[in-house]
């Protein structure tokens, strides 16, 4: 699944974007649309766009049943939508597990 997809025609690949200012400015080369992708993260449930940076572990089973932290994204946590996850990252300082657990596909 793409990033970016044209609002108007769904294409993924044909679209040529310019950075002014901290937003991006796409084009879709296929039909012709134009909007804007602003890349200040914000918060999906209430809108805040005071959020906080953290890691979350990506998991994957290494031996057997044992899980080991295979690499880390960026997540951003929102002071109140994601309160209870924002403090133990702030307490703990290590990547956050993530929301659902690899599973053995057998």
């Amino acid at each position: 699944m793409s990033l970016v997809v044209c609002p108007n025609c769904e294409e993924d690949e044909d679209l040529d974007g310019d950075d002014v200012d901290g937003t991006i400015h796409i084009t879709c080369a296929s039909c012709g649309a134009t909007w804007e992708r602003n890349l200040t993260p914000r918060c999906a449930t209430c809108g805040r766009t005071d959020l906080r940076d953290a890691l979350e572990a990506i998991l994957d089973k290494s031996r057997g049943t044992q899980l080991s932290i295979q690499a880390m994204k960026v997540i951003w946590l929102c002071h109140d939508c994601d309160a209870e996850k924002l403090r133990r990252w702030l307490d703990s300082n290590v990547p956050l597990p993530p929301d659902t657990m690899p599973v053995d596909p057998r």
